[in-house]
């Protein structure tokens, strides 16, 4: 494995050059017609989700129930490295990254707004009736559950076996070598890694462009700051620096104190939205959405509204749109867990990816969903608010309203920093010919790029630019889902072999473990002899 003092690696790779080149041109005609750039945009969009919108809803389901299956398929005995290997980082800091990564500002910018959207105009039940209540909290909990991490599961699983166990680079590109063979080093291999690169630079694209309304919302509901595109780029030049200065920092320091930061500031804000909010409501909705998530989630997952017009416009305008956000966002958090998870078996791995952030999410959406739903429906003049302002007024109805507004904008710009930091983590450790410790100035690069479409895309959708941020994730996911699903089948290919070999069946060979331990074991202690560095063992 190369790290970033191989010739190698100091080389600017064919990746980072094209991919830059392609950023660079979007950014250029964003900022020179950005009403031109939106409406093609816009376009383009509601093309691909008319016509394959069934096709987003098969895939993700795909993806998850592939999960699930590793999950009691032999496969999952695994580890994701060398038996050797241990976990690099604590349960509860992984969790923390994890989840930080995973979802970060959204979980924040949704919160009460997407429930509220629901409220107002629900798929199927009357507009704000105690049904239309019900169905928003059972719909935001299911665009925000075990579907997103099923997507971010297949691809971070294929990542860090390949890499981990296999001792292929961190290039997204040689997880597909059992199926395409030595074309992963070819020009196939470099377009492959493109579209992992684009991708990922407009899925984070679109978060960082949502936390930045947010943050001028709740700057101009506190300190009466204006909400324009002026005040959005000031936003996003302030924390670009910040984020770069923990990208700087490295991934342990940066990123991991982070996530702990997010997790602490999360969970005060979540409590005290409980305690200062419709609190027996909630308590008793809790049960009752969960039940709601687990009754439904079949029939909501394969249900694509072929017969009722209305609710598929609004398959469109949601569900569609998260599941094409979660699959651009799939190579950029699917890289990053991976990172993080070495050491770890596959079936830990799956199950604490579904399990842990999907509960959670049902408890952080029915707290914010109930409370704004209770309150809007009190104070109408909340639901004529923009989404990104609409948290703020929720809170200005609750008692200590300022302390939970400077919470939320301080958790709401840690989790930028965050997402932005692993991003340019993973852009650079894809455009550095794997390497796991990226050069800093490539970092730097993918920061600055990522700050800049981050602006066109607002440039592009006027004052929120939601439409923009909305049709650009739409459009990039198409691609990449293609390349998703050769990585299934790619490692599902290896990992099938590999078990064989270790005789793993519900009854394992005991006797051709111990000799593949004991192979593994003496491969290891000869390379640390030779001097290999202990990281890249």
């Amino acid at each position: 494995m190369k790290d970033s003092s191989s010739p190698d690696s100091r080389k600017l790779s064919n990746v980072f050059i094209y991919s830059v080149i392609i950023v660079a041109i979007l950014v250029v005609m964003g900022a020179i017609n950005p009403e031109r750039f939106g409406t093609v945009s816009g376009a383009i969009a509601n093309w691909v989700s008319s016509y394959f919108g069934w096709y987003y809803m098969i895939i993700t389901s795909a993806m998850l129930f592939f999960c699930i299956f590793l999950i009691f398929s032999p496969i999952g005995k695994l580890k994701l490295g060398k038996p050797h290997h241990k976990p690099e980082f604590s349960t509860r800091s992984w969790l923390t990254m994890l989840f930080s990564a995973g979802m970060g500002i959204g979980v924040v910018f949704y919160s009460t707004s997407e429930p509220i959207a629901h409220f107002l105009a629900p798929a199927t039940a009357d507009p704000e009736t105690d049904e239309a209540l019900l169905e928003a909290i059972r719909a935001t909990i299911f665009h925000w559950g075990a579907h997103a991490w099923g997507m971010y599961g297949a691809v971070a699983l294929a990542l860090a076996y390949f890499q981990f166990r296999k001792g292929e680079s961190g290039l997204l590109s040689k997880t597909l070598r059992p199926i395409l063979g030595d074309k992963v080093d070819g020009p196939i291999g470099v377009i492959i890694d493109i579209l992992t690169v684009f991708a990922t630079v407009i899925g984070v694209a679109v978060s960082l462009g949502i936390g930045t309304t947010q943050i001028n919302g709740g700057l101009n509901y506190l300190f009466g700051l204006p909400i324009n595109l002026t005040m959005q780029g000031v936003i996003i030049a302030v924390v670009t620096v910040l984020f770069l200065a923990s990208a700087w920092s490295g991934l342990t320091k940066g990123i991991r104190y982070l996530s702990n930061l997010n997790m602490v500031l999360a969970a005060i804000l979540l409590l005290a939205v409980l305690i200062l909010g419709p609190t027996m409501l909630i308590l008793n909705m809790l049960p009752t959405a969960a039940g709601e998530y687990i009754n439904t989630f079949v029939s909501r997952t394969l249900d694509a509204a072929p017969l009722s017009q209305q609710k598929n416009d609004w398959l469109q305008s949601w569900t569609i749109y998260y599941w094409a956000w979660w699959l651009s966002w799939s190579p950029f958090v699917g890289i990053f867990i991976a990172r993080v998870s070495k050491g770890r078996t596959v079936r830990e791995f799956i199950m604490a990816l579904l399990i842990v952030p999907t509960t959670i999410g049902i408890i952080w959406f029915t707290v914010f969903g109930v409370t704004g739903i209770e309150i809007a429906d009190k104070v109408p003049s909340i639901v004529e608010l923009g989404p990104e302002t609409q948290l703020f007024a929720i809170f200005n109805e609750l008692p200590i309203s300022v302390p939970l507004s400077i919470i939320a904008i301080i958790l709401i710009s840690s989790f930028f920093i965050t997402s932005a930091d692993s991003a340019t983590f993973v852009l650079g450790m894809q455009t550095s010919h794997g390497s796991l410790r990226p050069a800093s100035r490539i970092k730097i690069v993918w920061g600055i790029a990522l700050s800049s479409i981050a602006y066109v895309l607002l440039l592009s959708g006027g004052e929120t630019g939601l439409e923009a941020l909305q049709s650009a994730a739409i459009i990039a996911a198409l691609p990449f889902s293609f390349v998703i699903i050769m990585m299934m089948i790619s490692f599902y290919k290896d990992a099938n072999e590999e078990r064989k070999y270790l005789g793993l069946t519900i009854t394992p060979n005991k006797h051709r473990m111990k000799e593949y331990l004991n192979r593994e074991q003496r491969e290891y202690q000869e390379q640390k002899e030779a001097g290999v560095d202990e990281r890249d063992l």
